[in-house]
């Protein structure tokens, strides 16, 4: 595995630079490209080996990623990043050119593009908006059979139940949540997180369910803080012996604000996040998390948009569920 000096040297940065960076450290003044520039070096010094371009059945297609964050937030929430990276990776061995649009880019240049790689979380009425400028079309971490596109998504209630069955067969009694609130990409819909559903519904039937335990945020570093620090005032020595975290980015601020308070991870408290994106290894106590293959995502995702192309009208919407991996580091017991 790559280290953080590894990823400094190739940065052309310092080690502290690259560990700050890594750990979404916001005190820290570093400009937007370099922050991106570190995230893409983590991400390919894992990257075993890239294929050459398959020109065979590209016929100089264009394709677009569409995303539902903003390029500022997907520097925050590394699992969209991630997808995308995937996506970009099997465009280029199929030989399709990609154009890239954050949530807050205009679309007028959709017109251009032959088909559309959707990641995140839409609306019905940007559905159809999207479906304005070609038939075909496939989204990433959403369900939308219902609405006739093939997407890929990610098994998040047998990932849940494993982490729980983790921890329990671990001795923990008082588990934890802290999770992200979503919205669809045009802030229409609130959108309900299948962990949390799972995680209460677990617990729930073993009784062991504790309402005051879990702390519903956003997906991101600061938001991870700001929860565990109310979790620590409120719950003094009653604080959970374990938490699960929806996000690696949670986890990241979570373990922050247990740090400050001198609450030992995972002696006192037991932390187990979600993605495994680069972030997770450079922390400190490296996290356990669950392993979400992403970039798989991002390249399934375009290889049902590449077989769309190959049989225009007659493939059959279907869904591409991915299996998770629970990895065991240094912040659980």
């Amino acid at each position: 595995m790559a280290t953080i000096k590894d990823i400094a040297k190739s940065a052309g940065v310092s080690p502290a630079t690259v560990s700050r960076v890594l750990n979404h450290d916001q005190s820290m003044s570093v400009s937007d490209e370099t922050r991106q520039k570190i995230f893409d070096i983590a991400e390919e010094l894992e990257y075993k080996k890239t294929k050459r371009r398959d020109k065979r059945y590209s016929q100089n297609r264009r394709i677009a990623i569409v995303e539902w964050y903003t390029e500022e937030e997907e520097l925050d929430d590394l699992y969209y990043y991630a997808i995308r990276l995937g996506v970009e990776k099997k465009a280029q061995e199929l030989g399709y050119d990609v154009m890239r649009f954050f949530n807050n880019e205009t679309l007028n240049q959709l017109e251009q593009i032959d088909g559309i790689i959707a990641i995140g979380k839409f609306s019905p009425q940007k559905i159809k908006e999207l479906e304005l400028y070609t038939e075909q079309l496939v989204f990433i971490d959403s369900n939308t059979l219902a609405y006739g596109h093939s997407c890929v998504t990610t098994d998040f209630e047998n990932s849940v139940t494993t982490v729980l069955n983790h921890f329990l067969e671990r001795g923990h009694r008082q588990i934890g949540l802290l999770v992200g609130q979503e919205q669809t990409s045009d802030k229409t819909t609130i959108l309900s997180d299948p962990r949390l559903v799972t995680f209460k519904n677990y617990l729930t039937e073993k009784q062991l369910y504790q309402e005051t335990y879990v702390k519903i945020g956003n997906f991101s570093s600061e938001s991870g803080y700001s929860m565990m620090k109310e979790l620590i005032a409120n719950l003094g020595d009653q604080l959970p012996t374990a938490f699960f975290m929806a996000s690696d980015a949670l986890a990241v601020g979570a373990l922050r604000a247990l740090q400050e308070a001198d609450i030992p991870v995972p002696d006192r408290v037991s932390l187990i996040a979600f993605n495994d994106t680069s972030i997770a290894k450079y922390v400190y106590p490296p996290l356990s998390t669950v392993t979400v293959f992403t970039e798989e995502m991002g390249r399934q995702g375009l290889q049902l948009l590449h077989e769309e192309f190959q049989h225009p009208g007659s493939t059959i919407p279907r869904m591409v569920t991915l299996a998770t991996k629970l990895t065991l580091r240094k912040s659980s017991l």
